[in-house]
């Protein structure tokens, strides 16, 4: 661990987000400094999921040699912001660093991700950060090391990054524009730094995307901490930089990250917006037991082109499909085609009237068939059952054997149909 070396003696910071995780690491490491710590979060009374509250979060920065001032704060609400600064500066005299930490995360994408998500996020990330510096900066102006460090990530504006969720690419790059142009709007007179995890970092809301498997393959909330205090204790004329944890204590010396991370030796999980794609980290994810919330969609060279013989045969099966067919079948099945009209299709045999489309189920197939686009056509035309392909090898089934039987009573509709 990086040891304290007392440059944030009798330094008061504003942390927002610190009942917990990431925001009260940072505001334990700072307080074994004697720091004085503005507990600005919203949890005041125990949450049933949730660990902490502000105040036993001031309990632990008063036993690691800090004093504290928890204080109710939604920053979204401009009233309470200016109530608990005004509370800081009455009681410790102004306030020297903003640490902007308070965060929403939604990984959805834009047609499954209601307004008042995109408003929660906006709301939080973007203009809780703006607020809170807005509110705060008139007093680091008057302080001798004034720094405001926003948990944030580089602006990194790979499309990658936001197909699969708009929203909150947004809403977090808010929080790193915020940095980009109070540097520069307060340069010489306040550091704006933005800092980001290498890796996963254990917390509620990893737990959240990633399930119970996920904290092996993440560092603890320690390492940002860390980072945090390394970059915090810099002059007002280190500005304007994008950090990321891992580099920051390189620089400071730290070799050894295994003490960072909660299973050592363990493969770590590379965090969002660097240089893994969201569909790598989804299937390192699963690899090592864990289960993503945030299951990207298929990319674009999987998707089924419009028109041609394949979207016939799907139209044609819409046709038939009905309550009858989906009692008697209860199965979801997905279509991994290749050769000349390849591409990813669904079937839903299992809910409603049916449906069948291109692209993945909504929810997990029961069973996944994969076969030629040609042998395809042929199977829902009659003139090959699923049966004889899988024998002759045409067809690969992973899932249910069953219910690639059952499929015939509905290739057997089709036929009488004339498809």
């Amino acid at each position: 661990m990086l040891q304290n070396t007392g440059k944030l003696a009798g330094c008061t910071l504003f942390i927002t987000g610190a009942s917990r995780g990431i925001g009260k690491a940072i505001a334990l490491k700072a307080a074994r400094d004697g720091a004085n710590i503005v507990i600005a979060a919203k949890t005041a009374e125990p949450h049933p999921k949730l660990p902490g509250t502000i105040y036993t979060a001031a309990q632990e920065v008063e036993a690691a040699g800090g004093k504290a001032l928890p204080c109710v704060v939604d920053i979204r609400d401009e009233q309470q912001i200016g109530d608990a600064v005004q509370k800081a500066v009455d009681k410790f005299g102004g306030i020297d660093i903003l640490v902007n930490n308070a965060s929403a995360i939604n990984l959805t994408g834009t047609l499954e991700t209601p307004m008042k998500k995109v408003d929660l996020m906006l709301g939080i990330n973007l203009r809780g950060t703006y607020l809170t510096s807005k509110l705060v900066i008139p007093h680091l102006l008057k302080s001798g090391r004034p720094h405001i460090l926003n948990l944030s990530p580089p602006l990194n504006l790979n499309p990658v990054w936001f197909k699969n969720h708009t929203a909150y690419t947004m809403a977090k790059y808010g929080m790193s524009m915020c940095v980009l142009g109070m540097a520069e709007e307060f340069r010489g007179q306040i550091a704006v730094n933005a800092l980001w995890p290498r890796t996963a970092i254990q917390t509620a809301a990893m737990d959240m995307l990633g399930g119970d498997g996920i904290g092996k393959q993440c560092r603890t909330a320690d390492i940002m901490a860390d980072a945090a205090y390394a970059v915090l204790s810099q002059p007002r004329d280190y500005t304007g930089h994008f950090l990321v944890d891992e580099d920051v204590l390189k620089e400071q010396g730290v070799r050894d990250f295994d003490q960072y991370a909660v299973q050592p030796g363990h493969p770590l999980l590379p965090d969002f917006f660097l240089d893994e794609t969201p569909e790598n980290l989804a299937q390192q994810m699963e690899q090592h037991g864990a289960t993503p919330a945030f299951k990207p969609p298929p990319s674009s060279t999987a998707t089924p082109p419009s028109g041609g013989p394949i979207e016939n045969t799907f139209e044609a099966i819409r046709g038939v499909l009905s309550e009858d067919v989906v009692k008697s079948t209860q199965g979801i099945y997905q279509f991994d085609l290749s050769g000349e009209h390849g591409g990813v299709w669904f079937l839903d045999l299992k809910s409603g009237a049916g449906s069948a489309g291109p692209g993945e189920p909504p929810v997990k197939a029961d069973v996944v068939m994969a076969m030629d686009s040609s042998d395809f056509s042929k199977m829902f035309s009659g003139k090959l059952k699923p049966t004889m392909a899988f024998m002759s090898g045409k067809l690969k089934i992973k899932g249910d054997m069953t219910l690639a039987i059952k499929l015939e009573k509905l290739m057997s509709r089709m036929g009488k149909a004339k498809l």
